[in-house]
């Protein structure tokens, strides 16, 4: 008769809380130059994705810069690919590298949510990147990329304009094709839904739009390879939305996926066109850059950027997580609605937060990517939370909590036990009051 071994025994939650207190790097304030030290460790990767847990909290957004920052200068990293439209991102893009005014305070991030992308921790990393650039020659320079895949509208006329300048003749053929979406450019979610009811995509259009741009690639880039290269990006941006727009009623799965296929599929394009050497380091949420596959999302059908890296890079991705016990936040209650400042409620007494609470530090860092006892200490499932740009506390539990096995979730997480709002700039007012294309989904 076979005797199975004794099951070892599971780690209590106050053993738990010790092994994260012991573990923890604890690090100095944001602004002290010592505090990015931490995270050499993760320079041999050729992707750092850094999480958020929330779409609205300063120190968030200030520690990624810093740590950004130290990759940049310190370890060679030349792309900083975030979770923003690409002409939005462009804007910015244009400001760092090519030393133009920063008109992407006035001009850009004008759709819901304003504040994500345009708050002063966003200009101060901007602004430091551009000195830090001035320094570079051309080709040296990192470049500020957008990821998503919202900006159906601004990316059709991105394309128009550049084919404007090199091909007349194209961009006539391009206003054609083009033009079936006219009527959806600032209520895409309107032409999914009419889809949906039966009448005719725009799918074809835009594919062939996109394979006309494509076959003459040889001709536009002995012209203006960058020029190109930005047109490019745009025109699949514009096929990526039409079948983002037609599968949101579809169900959210599918949309999310199709969304961040797109995120992962750009940034491997960055990755090319900047050369074998180039190192990236990415900025969304939580939701986007950790593993799917260890949570609820992905065992609900999603996947995201961060799986897809996982898979693609194996140990060259480092996937950092963050996170916070209480605070204040910028979020709006609901779609297309004001931002507010809200009070975050103190954790749930079951999620991974409430552990990292406990082990009583104010700023840390764990990593168990090269510990292999504390990682499998930590595999199991707890609650996590996850703000985007809306927040409703008096439904926290259903809508900001889902289940994760945080150490196959991450590679590491930053922790700021107290939190504050970021600090908006640039005009906050909306002045397209159509639903947000973010519409209905949230990170």
């Amino acid at each position: 008769m076979n005797q199975s071994r004794p099951r070892p025994k599971e780690t209590t939650e106050e053993q738990l809380v010790e092994l994260l207190r012991r573990s923890a790097t604890v690090l100095p304030g944001i602004d002290d130059p010592a505090f990015a030290d931490a995270f050499d460790q993760f320079a041999d990767a050729r992707v750092v994705l850094i999480g958020e847990a929330s779409h609205g909290t300063s120190e968030f957004y200030r520690a990624r810069a810093a740590i950004t920052r130290r990759l940049i200068e310190r370890h060679g990293f030349t792309i900083v690919a975030a979770e923003a439209d690409w002409p939005d991102a462009a804007k910015i893009d244009r400001y760092v590298r090519q030393q133009q005014p920063p008109a992407w305070v006035e001009e850009g991030f004008k759709r819901f949510p304003t504040w994500m992308w345009r708050n002063q921790e966003v200009a101060d990393f901007a602004r430091r990147l551009r000195g830090h650039n001035d320094a570079q020659p051309a080709e040296r320079r990192v470049e500020f990329r957008g990821l998503d895949v919202y900006s159906l509208g601004a990316s059709i006329q991105e394309v128009l304009g550049y084919l404007d300048r090199v091909d007349p003749d194209a961009a006539a053929t391009a206003r054609r094709r083009y033009g079936c979406l006219s009527p959806w450019h600032d209520e895409p979610a309107v032409y999914g839904h009419n889809v949906m009811r039966g009448e005719p995509s725009c799918e074809a259009a835009v594919v062939e739009q996109l394979r006309a741009l494509l076959d003459q690639r040889l001709e536009y880039m002995k012209k203006d390879g960058c020029s190109f290269f930005n047109a490019e990006q745009n025109a699949r941006v514009v096929l990526a939305a039409e079948q983002y727009y037609r599968a949101m009623y579809q169900g959210s799965a599918e949309s999310w996926n199709l969304r961040d296929r797109h995120m992962f599929d750009t940034l491997q394009a960055l990755l090319k066109h900047r050369g074998d050497d180039a190192k990236a380091v990415v900025w969304a949420h939580n939701s986007h850059i950790g593993n799917a596959a260890s949570t609820s999302m992905g065992w609900g059908g999603e996947f995201n950027i961060g799986e897809l890296c996982r898979t693609a890079f194996g140990r060259d991705a480092v996937l950092i997580g963050m996170g916070t016990d209480r605070g204040l936040v910028a979020a709006a209650d609901n779609w297309d609605e004001p931002m507010q400042i809200q009070q975050v409620r103190p954790s749930r007494p079951d999620s991974w937060e409430q552990l990292f609470l406990r082990a009583g530090l104010p700023a840390s860092l764990t990593s168990w990517r090269n510990d292999t006892p504390l990682r499998e200490a930590l595999a199991r499932p707890r609650l996590e939370r996850a703000i985007g740009v809306i927040y409703r506390p008096a439904t926290e539990r259903q809508s900001h909590y889902f289940q994760a096995i945080l150490p196959e979730q991450f590679d590491a997480l930053l922790w700021f036990e107290q939190t504050n709002a970021v600090q908006p700039i640039g005009p906050q007012q909306i002045d397209d009051q159509s639903v947000p294309d973010t519409y209905p989904f949230g990170e």
